[in-house]
C-alpha cells in the first residue's frame, strides 16, 4: 500500500536534546540534571485540594477561558504583585501549559512573511513555533558570557516586516533577568510601530538576589500590545500538570480566545478549582525565590570542587557552568561523555541555538534535593 507523503512543516526538527538526555539519563542510570522539573514533592495540600475538588464532582467542562474564580483571583494577585488592573473576562485565559500560551499566542497574530526578534540561546519551542506559522525567526545571540541583550543590534535587525518580538526573563537556559534599562529599550524600540510583543514570565517568582521580576504587567503601554505567557507548574512544583495562562489586551486576547476555542477548548477542571484555593496561600509563591535560591547557592559551592566555572544565574531552575579553560570538546560532546562515563546529565546550550553556536557552556538544574545535588557533583569532582 502507498501512503501519500507530506511535506513536513518542520523539516529540520529532529528529536529534541533534552529527550535524548533523558534517555541517556535512564539508559546509564545517571544523575539527571538536564531537564528542567523538580524531584521533591509537591504540596500534599494542593493535591488534596484536587483530589477534594473530583470527589466534590467538578470533574466536566469549565468555561473555555477558565475557570471564572481562578481568573478573578489571577486578576487580585496582578494587582498585589505589579499594580496593574486587569479585566479577568477579557485578559486572562487559562491554558494548558506556558508552551502552548506560546504557541496559541504566535499562531493568532503570525502570517507567512512576518518576522519575529528571538533572542539565542532561546527556548527550544521559539524558533519552530514561528516557522510552523510561515513565519521568519531572527536570530540575535545575547551578549556573552552575561546575556544581556544587544539592543543596537535589535534596531538594526528591525524592518518593516517586523512583527513581534520575543522576551523571556527569567530567562532559560541562562537565568539572566530584564533590567530597567531593558525595559527602556524596548519601549523605545516599540513606540509607535505595530509590533507586538510576546514575554515568556513562566518563572515569574524564581528570582533570585533581591531583583525584582520586571514583568510586562507593570507596565500598561506595554501590556496593551504584548501576550504574557505564565506556568502554575513552575509554581507549583507539579510541571507534569501541564496548566498555565496567558494575559493580554483585551483587543489581543479576543483574537487569542478564537485559536484556542478550536486547538483546547477546556483545561483540566479539578486543577483550576484546586488552585483557585491554593492560591490564596500567598507565602506559596512569594517564599519560592528565597526557597530556590538556598539550592542554587548550595550547588554553586557544591560545584567549587569542580573544574566548571559559573555563569551566575539570577533566576529560574538553571545555572550555566563553562568549561573551555580545560577542554576543547564540543558541548554537545562532553554532556554526552558526562553522562555516559560520570553518571551526571546535563544540557549542552548549544542546543538553544538554530545553528548550534557552542560557547563551551553546559546547563544545569538546581532544583533537585540536596542529596541528588550532593550525589551529582560528587561524580562531576573526578572529572578528568
Amino acid at each position: 500500500m502507498n501512503l501519500p507523503g507530506i511535506q513536513s512543516k518542520l523539516p529540520d526538527v529532529g528529536t529534541t536534546i533534552f529527550t535524548v538526555m533523558s534517555q541517556m539519563a535512564v539508559e546509564y542510570n545517571a544523575v539527571n540534571l538536564g531537564q528542567g522539573f523538580p524531584d521533591f514533592p509537591m504540596s500534599e495540600e494542593l493535591t488534596s485540594l484536587v483530589a477534594k475538588a473530583m470527589r466534590d464532582g467538578f470533574n466536566q467542562y469549565v468555561h473555555m477561558n477558565g475557570l471564572p474564580l481562578l481568573r478573578k483571583r489571577l486578576a487580585e494577585k496582578a494587582q498585589k504583585l505589579y499594580n496593574t488592573e486587569l479585566d479577568p473576562e477579557t485578559q486572562i485565559t487559562v491554558t494548558p501549559g506556558g508552551t502552548y500560551a506560546i504557541y496559541t499566542a504566535l499562531t493568532t497574530v503570525l502570517n507567512p512573511g512576518d518576522e519575529v526578534i528571538v533572542f539565542e540561546p532561546a527556548y527550544d519551542s521559539y524558533i519552530p513555533n514561528i516557522e510552523i506559522n510561515g513565519a521568519k525567526p531572527v536570530l540575535i545571540s545575547l551578549r556573552f558570557p552575561d546575556y544581556s541583550i544587544p539592543w543596537e543590534e535589535v534596531r538594526k535587525k528591525i524592518n518593516a516586516r517586523t512583527r513581534m518580538i520575543m522576551i523571556n526573563s527569567p530567562h532559560n537556559p541562562t537565568g539572566a533577568v530584564l533590567t530597567e534599562h531593558d525595559i527602556t529599550e524596548l519601549r523605545s524600540i516599540v513606540e509607535g510601530t505595530n509590533m507586538l510583543i510576546l514575554s515568556d514570565e513562566v518563572y515569574e517568582h524564581l528570582i533570585y538576589d533581591g531583583m525584582p521580576h520586571l514583568s510586562i504587567l507593570r507596565y500598561p503601554d506595554l501590556l496593551k500590545r504584548s501576550f504574557v505567557c505564565f506556568s502554575f507548574g513552575k509554581t507549583y512544583h507539579c510541571t507534569g500538570w501541564k496548566l498555565g495562562y496567558c494575559i493580554s489586551s483585551p483587543e489581543l486576547m479576543k483574537e487569542f480566545r478564537k485559536v484556542h476555542q478550536f486547538n483546547c477548548f477546556s483545561c483540566d477542571s479539578p486543577k483550576q478549582v484546586a488552585i483557585a484555593e491554593y492560591i490564596l496561600r500567598e507565602d506559596e509563591y512569594l517564599n519560592l525565590g528565597p526557597f530556590l535560591q538556598k539550592k542554587r547557592d548550595f550547588f554553586r559551592e557544591l560545584m567549587r570542587s569542580t573544574p566548571f566555572e559559573c555563569i551566575p544565574s539570577h533566576g529560574s531552575y538553571f545555572e550555566c557552568y563553562s568549561y573551555g579553560h580545560f577542554s576543547n570538546e564540543t558541548d554537545k560532546e562532553l554532556a554526552i561523555r558526562l553522562t555516559r562515563e560520570y553518571g551526571i546529565a546535563t544540557i549542552p546550550v548549544s542546543a538553544f541555538y538554530k545553528h548550534g553556536e557552542d560557547n563551551k557552556v553546559l546547563r544545569f538544574c538546581f532544583a533537585k534535593k540536596e542529596d541528588t545535588l550532593v550525589k551529582a557533583v560528587q561524580k562531576l569532582s573526578h572529572l578528568q
